[in-house]
């Protein structure tokens, strides 16, 4: 994707970044170890039935997305797709009961 595009796509994926327009990155706040666990979880589970595998990197509290195409070492549009179904697992994650 070209610098443009990859704007043009941010605006459509809020909080995400692009450093170097070559990988999309997000960090996510939660309550506890044990949400966080469960989140990175649920985004595995998604990674493995798309075929699509982030980087992910868990510490108390916090879930550290980085999402690119390993095969062109860059942005592709189901990258950013990637990136609005973790937004979406999060959304769940964290709504109320």
């Amino acid at each position: 994707m070209s610098p443009e595009q990859v704007e043009l796509h941010l605006r459509l994926v809020k909080g995400w970044e692009a450093p170097g327009d070559t990988q999309l990155c997000k960090t996510y706040h939660f309550p506890d170890f044990k949400s966080a666990l469960a989140f990175v979880e649920r985004v595995g589970a998604m990674a493995e039935e798309q075929r699509h595998h982030p980087d992910v990197y868990l510490a108390w509290g916090v879930v550290r997305i980085e999402i690119w195409t390993h095969k062109i070492s860059g942005l592709t549009e189901s990258d950013f797709v990637f990136a609005a179904k973790c937004d979406r697992l999060f959304s769940v994650a964290t709504s109320p009961a």
